[in-house]
């Protein structure tokens, strides 16, 4: 996945090599707009400043964002678009997937509704909570729980098995804990100490909501509890090590791991009482769990299933329930000031966006979206683009001088069996037993969790569906998957700034050129460069070209770590290590691909090429380079 930051200032300085050069008869428009350059900034001295300067300086980061770029405008106008399509298809729905959109944002939208009902629509299940007798009976809520989208000590998914890509497998990892981070819990800098203290009077005041006494002693119980189960997490880095994360066993054998786990139990409570084997991805952290669950009360895990639950649902309860889930997950931890507006909360509830990355009803919304909003042509380009950033990255391999001949030939192979998609799925979600009523926003989203549930579980003993996108057509972003090694780029991140099918060459692949190249090139960073061309995690390298790779790693690593981000915080380089791989290779891929485009020839005087009028084309302009962030 891409951090779009920075991206676009790729764009300028492929641009800026242009300059000087002949421009050719044909030129396209060059899709820059220097309006907020800084003349006073010398490009020599500093590119950056001088590309995005004044836009720095007049540019206001909106109150619900903890950050402004070419990134989040995109995002803005794609809602505002979604929105346009959901209305209109809630107006007039011309099939059962339009019906379901409609009233599922109307559900949402139906503000009063929601304060007149209150908590009533999670009654029922806030009961099964205090019901709970025995240890037996909790261990079949943190199953139940997963099934309703609501976060356990033990998370349950199904994926590819990461040595067989061909079949899916079945998994447990350490989840369970409120805050992101193992770190917010056990750290006493006073950030993390602040944001503690959040925590415990976010779960008093639920309680207060929920009408549930003890909301104090309530509150110091789960926090000590979710402690302890950060105690026995493994760390960011830790998870990032897909190796340590495969650990296959025999459900029958997991007894050697935990023998105190009832496992038989959990899972007929995820139901998937025949799942014969599973991967532990954190081992050890099921051996703390062990423990805890033994010498945790069971009315602290009363009062921690209960918190957990109207946590989860608390953004589509009352208003005052939303706000107070807000003031922590969005201004404390997120660094915002302002609660997006309730329609904004709705197209991305519907259509994906935030932490509900597919939506309820994604892909139907991305169907109306692509046909409205995606050109044709812009796959033809894209695909011109692809090959050639493809073609750089084979000469860049080739070139490489500390690799050897024997690694470069399963390099190539493996970039050869690269799946380029774009745009849009080719088959979409089927979501006719998905049940959504006009009236009824917390029973949506409480079936939509129990749908997802078991369209997962329905993937178990058959063959892996490379159709499957794990992005919406209208996210405003792109991604690599190891286990089918491809590079994925939906509709809505193909338009201006980072692509234009009227801009010149250069803007395209300055910007989404290096996102071509950046998706590419996780394929070969740190984790990527584990799995084979056909997406099995199996070592393709010598031993001395996995050491001279691991030595060079190891000084970007050296060098991300001197870089201080905020005062006093320096940049964590292991845990960012994919990433800035992703990003230098991307850049430096995207201007040789650039080079490919140009077949010998000067680039044209890309910066003289400016429409009749002297206004810019629908391309991109400074600030695309540049993301505002606030201080949080």
């Amino acid at each position: 996945m891409l951090d779009l930051r920075n991206v676009l200032f790729v764009a300028t300085v492929l641009l800026s090599t242009a300059v000087g050069h002949v421009a050719s008869a044909q030129t396209r428009n060059s899709g820059i707009d220097p309006d907020g350059f800084d003349k006073a900034v010398r490009a020599q001295d500093d590119l950056f400043l001088h590309v995005n300067g004044r836009w720095l300086q007049r540019t206001e980061i909106p109150a619900d964002k903890s950050n402004y770029g070419s990134f989040n405008k995109l995002i803005d106008e794609a809602q505002l678009n979604i929105r346009a399509i959901i209305e209109e298809v809630a107006k007039n729905p011309n099939d059962e997937n339009g019906r379901k959109v409609g009233n599922l944002f109307n559900s949402y939208m139906n503000e009063e509704l929601a304060e007149q009902l209150g908590l009533k629509p999670l009654q029922s299940e806030i009961g099964k909570i205090h019901a709970i007798a025995n240890k037996e009976q909790l261990l079949k809520r943190f199953g139940y729980s997963e099934i309703i989208g609501v976060g356990s000590p033990i998370g349950f998914f199904v994926d590819q098995d990461d040595k067989d890509s061909t079949r899916y497998l079945a998994n447990v990892i350490q989840s369970g804990t409120t805050l992101p981070d193992r770190d917010y819990y056990l750290k006493d800098d006073a950030r993390y100490i602040k944001v503690r203290d959040a925590l415990k009077g976010y779960i008093e005041t639920l309680f207060r909501l929920s009408n549930q006494r003890n909301g104090a002693e309530a509150a110091e119980a789960i926090l000590k509890l979710e402690t302890k189960l950060a105690e026995v997490q493994w760390d960011r880095t830790q998870l990032r090590d897909a190796e340590k994360r495969y650990n296959k066993y025999e459900v029958k054998k997991l007894a050697e791991l935990t023998p105190k786990l009832a496992w038989s139990i959990y899972f007929q409570s995820v139901d998937a009482a025949d799942v014969k084997e599973i991967n532990i991805a954190t081992p050890s952290y099921f051996q703390g769990l062990e423990k805890i669950l033994d010498e945790t009360p069971l009315e602290t895990w009363k009062w921690y299933l209960h918190f957990r639950l109207i946590d989860s649902y608390a953004s589509v309860l009352t208003k005052e329930m939303a706000f107070e889930h807000f003031k922590l997950h969005g201004k404390e931890l997120g660094g915002i000031p302002e609660q997006q507006p309730r329609w904004k909360r709705a197209v991305d509830t519907v259509a994906g966006g935030g932490s509900n990355r597919m939506g309820v009803l994604g892909e139907a919304v991305g169907q109306l979206y692509v046909a409205k909003h995606f050109k044709p042509q812009a796959r033809e380009r894209m695909d011109q683009l692809v090959g050639n950033l493809l073609k750089a990255f084979e000469q860049s391999v080739h070139e490489l001088s500390w690799m050897t001949d024997a690694t470069k030939k399963q390099a190539l192979v493996k970039l050869s069996k690269i799946t380029p998609k774009i745009g849009y799925p080719t088959k979409w979600r089927d979501y006719s037993k998905l049940e959504i009523k006009a009236d009824d926003l917390v029973g949506n989203m409480l079936r939509s969790a129990g749908f997802e549930h078991q369209r997962m579980l329905d993937k178990l003993g058959k063959p892996v569906d490379r159709a499957e996108w794990h992005m919406t057509p209208q996210t405003v972003n792109a991604y690599y998957n190891p286990g089918l090694n491809e590079i994925v780029f939906p509709a809505a991140i193909l338009q201006p700034p980072f692509f234009d099918a009227e801009a010149d060459d250069a803007v395209n692949y300055g910007g989404i050129g290096a996102v071509i190249g950046h998706e590419i090139s996780h394929a070969f960073d740190d984790q990527g460069s584990k799995y084979n061309g056909d997406g099995n995690l199996k070592n393709w390298w010598t031993e001395a070209d996995q050491a001279a790779f691991e030595k060079l790693t190891s000084r970007l690593v050296t060098q991300y770590e001197g870089y201080e981000a905020l005062p006093a915080k320096k940049v964590n380089g292991k845990l960012t290590l994919g990433e800035n791989i992703a990003d230098l290779s991307g850049m430096a891929i995207a201007f040789k691909a650039y080079r490919i485009s140009l077949g010998g020839k000067d680039g044209p005087n890309s910066m003289g090429s400016r429409p009749a009028n002297g206004s810019s084309s629908a391309g991109a302009k400074s600030g695309d380079a540049s993301t505002v962030m606030r201080n949080s």
